[in-house]
């Protein structure tokens, strides 16, 4: 039976966010984790934004619809494939 206090307890609070949000790391991700999620949440800013978005595709000379289709590909592996995992860190 759990106490009431416990309810509240801090570890008890950064479980529910690192459930609800998926940026938020926690002791089991690896700094490749991390970065991806951040590359990636960074470009759903830019794409979401129009103003931002405007301003990247002037920049980039392009349209804003080649801007958007540019980021939305960005998105899928920005920081390259995942590095090899060691079989003796699974031990």
């Amino acid at each position: 039976m759990a106490l009431p206090g416990e309810r509240f307890h801090v570890l008890a609070q950064l479980e529910h966010l690192q459930s609800k949000y998926t940026g938020t790391g926690h002791a089991d991700m690896n700094r490749h984790e991390w970065v991806v999620n951040q590359h990636r949440d960074t470009r759903a800013f830019q794409m979401s934004h129009p103003g931002m978005n405007t301003y990247i595709a002037v920049v980039e000379n392009e349209s804003r619809a080649r801007t958007r289709f540019n980021l939305i590909n960005r998105m899928i592996q920005p920081c390259g494939p995942p590095p090899e995992k060691n079989p003796l860190d699974d031990v």
